[in-house]
Protein backbone atom coordinates (compact mmCIF):
# COMPACT_ATOMS: atom_id res chain seq x y z
CA UNK A 1 0.00 0.00 0.00
CA UNK A 2 1.59 3.02 -0.92
CA UNK A 3 1.08 6.95 1.13
CA UNK A 4 -1.69 8.21 -1.75
CA UNK A 5 -3.90 4.68 -0.90
CA UNK A 6 -3.90 5.45 2.46
CA UNK A 7 -4.61 9.05 2.41
CA UNK A 8 -7.23 8.35 0.56
CA UNK A 9 -8.74 5.40 2.55
CA UNK A 10 -8.52 7.80 5.86
CA UNK A 11 -9.53 10.88 3.78
CA UNK A 12 -12.71 11.02 6.05
CA UNK A 13 -10.93 11.30 9.10
CA UNK A 14 -8.33 13.34 8.48
CA UNK A 15 -10.90 16.03 7.22
CA UNK A 16 -13.19 15.60 9.87
CA UNK A 17 -9.89 16.51 12.22
CA UNK A 18 -8.70 19.48 10.16
CA UNK A 19 -12.50 21.24 9.91
CA UNK A 20 -12.83 20.46 13.68
CA UNK A 21 -9.69 22.13 14.61
CA UNK A 22 -9.69 24.52 12.49
CA UNK A 23 -12.74 25.68 13.39
CA UNK A 24 -12.31 25.68 16.96
CA UNK A 25 -10.11 28.34 16.78
CA UNK A 26 -13.32 30.55 16.62
CA UNK A 27 -15.01 32.06 19.48
CA UNK A 28 -18.47 29.93 19.00
CA UNK A 29 -16.70 26.62 17.73
CA UNK A 30 -19.73 24.35 18.70
CA UNK A 31 -21.99 26.30 15.96
CA UNK A 32 -19.58 26.11 13.42
CA UNK A 33 -19.05 22.98 14.08
CA UNK A 34 -22.59 21.65 14.22
CA UNK A 35 -24.64 23.86 12.16
CA UNK A 36 -24.27 22.50 8.82
CA UNK A 37 -26.87 25.08 6.61
CA UNK A 38 -24.85 26.97 4.64
CA UNK A 39 -27.49 29.77 5.26
CA UNK A 40 -27.31 29.77 8.92
CA UNK A 41 -23.67 29.04 9.10
CA UNK A 42 -21.82 30.36 6.24
CA UNK A 43 -18.34 30.67 7.92
CA UNK A 44 -18.10 26.89 9.16
CA UNK A 45 -19.54 25.75 5.72
CA UNK A 46 -17.69 27.46 4.04
CA UNK A 47 -14.07 26.47 5.53
CA UNK A 48 -15.86 22.90 5.60
CA UNK A 49 -15.77 23.03 1.57
CA UNK A 50 -12.54 24.86 1.27
CA UNK A 51 -10.54 22.10 3.11
CA UNK A 52 -12.11 19.31 1.67
CA UNK A 53 -11.31 20.67 -1.62
CA UNK A 54 -7.78 21.43 -0.60
CA UNK A 55 -6.96 18.07 0.99
CA UNK A 56 -8.61 16.62 -1.88
CA UNK A 57 -6.20 18.66 -4.24
CA UNK A 58 -3.39 17.99 -1.93
CA UNK A 59 -3.80 13.96 -1.77
CA UNK A 60 -3.91 14.21 -5.42
CA UNK A 61 -0.76 15.69 -6.02
CA UNK A 62 -2.24 18.92 -7.96
CA UNK A 63 -0.21 21.93 -9.17
CA UNK A 64 0.46 24.35 -6.21
CA UNK A 65 -1.54 26.65 -8.72
CA UNK A 66 -4.60 24.81 -8.29
CA UNK A 67 -4.89 25.56 -4.58
CA UNK A 68 -5.92 29.09 -4.67
CA UNK A 69 -9.52 28.66 -4.79
CA UNK A 70 -10.04 26.55 -2.02
CA UNK A 71 -7.20 28.75 0.06
CA UNK A 72 -8.75 31.80 -0.68
CA UNK A 73 -12.28 30.70 0.35
CA UNK A 74 -11.03 29.70 3.78
CA UNK A 75 -8.83 32.75 4.27
CA UNK A 76 -10.64 35.33 2.64
CA UNK A 77 -12.89 34.77 5.61
CA UNK A 78 -10.04 34.55 8.30
CA UNK A 79 -8.93 37.72 6.88
CA UNK A 80 -11.55 40.44 8.19
CA UNK A 81 -11.90 38.50 11.04
CA UNK A 82 -9.69 39.72 14.26
CA UNK A 83 -7.08 37.26 13.43
CA UNK A 84 -3.48 37.63 13.46
CA UNK A 85 -1.38 36.51 9.74
CA UNK A 86 -0.01 33.53 12.04
CA UNK A 87 -3.47 32.67 13.22
CA UNK A 88 -5.44 33.07 9.79
CA UNK A 89 -3.39 30.98 8.01
CA UNK A 90 -2.07 28.13 10.97
CA UNK A 91 -4.85 25.99 10.68
CA UNK A 92 -3.68 25.53 7.02
CA UNK A 93 -0.97 23.41 8.50
CA UNK A 94 -2.37 21.00 10.96
CA UNK A 95 -3.22 18.58 8.37
CA UNK A 96 0.38 17.83 8.36
CA UNK A 97 0.04 16.35 12.01
CA UNK A 98 -3.06 14.88 11.87
CA UNK A 99 -1.59 12.70 8.74
CA UNK A 100 1.47 11.78 10.78
CA UNK A 101 -0.63 10.90 13.73
CA UNK A 102 -3.02 8.72 11.51
CA UNK A 103 -0.17 6.66 10.35
CA UNK A 104 1.33 6.85 13.32
CA UNK A 105 -1.56 4.87 14.71
CA UNK A 106 -1.93 2.33 11.96
CA UNK A 107 1.32 0.14 12.55
CA UNK A 108 1.53 -0.96 8.53
CA UNK A 109 1.75 2.74 7.63
CA UNK A 110 4.90 3.66 9.64
CA UNK A 111 7.44 2.51 6.91
CA UNK A 112 5.21 5.95 4.75
CA UNK A 113 6.85 8.39 6.81
CA UNK A 114 10.15 9.29 4.51
CA UNK A 115 6.76 9.65 2.09
CA UNK A 116 5.10 12.27 3.73
CA UNK A 117 8.12 14.80 1.97
CA UNK A 118 5.92 15.73 -0.83
CA UNK A 119 2.56 15.87 0.58
CA UNK A 120 3.91 18.16 3.66
CA UNK A 121 5.69 20.13 1.45
CA UNK A 122 2.85 20.49 -0.77
CA UNK A 123 0.84 21.61 2.55
CA UNK A 124 3.92 24.59 2.93
CA UNK A 125 2.99 25.68 -0.72
CA UNK A 126 -0.77 26.07 0.28
CA UNK A 127 0.26 28.04 3.83
CA UNK A 128 2.28 30.37 1.43
CA UNK A 129 -0.45 30.97 -0.66
CA UNK A 130 -2.49 30.98 2.11
CA UNK A 131 -0.53 33.96 3.46
CA UNK A 132 -0.29 35.85 0.43
CA UNK A 133 -4.15 35.92 0.22
CA UNK A 134 -4.40 37.06 3.65
CA UNK A 135 -2.07 40.05 3.16
CA UNK A 136 -4.51 40.72 0.24
CA UNK A 137 -7.75 40.86 1.71
CA UNK A 138 -6.33 43.11 4.30
CA UNK A 139 -4.83 45.40 1.93
CA UNK A 140 -8.09 45.67 0.93
CA UNK A 141 -10.02 46.05 4.22
CA UNK A 142 -7.49 48.74 5.13
CA UNK A 143 -7.62 50.44 1.56
CA UNK A 144 -11.77 50.55 2.06
CA UNK A 145 -11.11 52.03 5.26
CA UNK A 146 -8.60 54.54 4.32
CA UNK A 147 -11.45 55.77 1.87
CA UNK A 148 -13.72 55.65 4.66
CA UNK A 149 -12.03 57.87 6.80
CA UNK A 150 -11.15 60.15 4.12
CA UNK A 151 -14.37 60.82 2.38
CA UNK A 152 -15.83 61.18 5.91
CA UNK A 153 -18.24 58.43 5.61
CA UNK A 154 -16.71 56.98 8.68
CA UNK A 155 -19.00 59.16 10.89
CA UNK A 156 -21.79 57.26 9.18
CA UNK A 157 -20.27 54.09 10.34
CA UNK A 158 -19.59 54.49 13.91
CA UNK A 159 -21.65 51.96 14.83
CA UNK A 160 -20.91 48.36 14.93
CA UNK A 161 -20.49 48.27 11.35
CA UNK A 162 -17.84 45.49 10.50
CA UNK A 163 -15.45 47.79 9.23
CA UNK A 164 -15.72 50.49 12.38
CA UNK A 165 -14.29 47.26 14.38
CA UNK A 166 -10.90 47.61 12.62
CA UNK A 167 -10.55 51.42 13.45
CA UNK A 168 -7.89 51.32 15.94
CA UNK A 169 -5.77 49.38 13.23
CA UNK A 170 -6.63 51.74 10.77
CA UNK A 171 -5.67 54.79 12.40
CA UNK A 172 -2.31 53.05 13.51
CA UNK A 173 -1.54 52.10 9.61
CA UNK A 174 -2.79 55.67 8.63
CA UNK A 175 -0.34 57.40 10.61
CA UNK A 176 2.60 55.51 9.21
CA UNK A 177 1.41 56.25 5.73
Amino acid sequence: MDLAEVIRNNRDKIVAQWVDYTLSTYPSSDFFKKEKDKFSNPTGVSIRDGLEQLFDMLAAGNDPEDFRGPVEQIVRIRAVQNFSPAEAVAPLNAVKHITRNMLEREKECSSLFKDLYDFEFAVDLAVLAAFDIYMEYREKLYSIRVREIKSGSSILTDSKCPSKLSLENTQDFIKKV
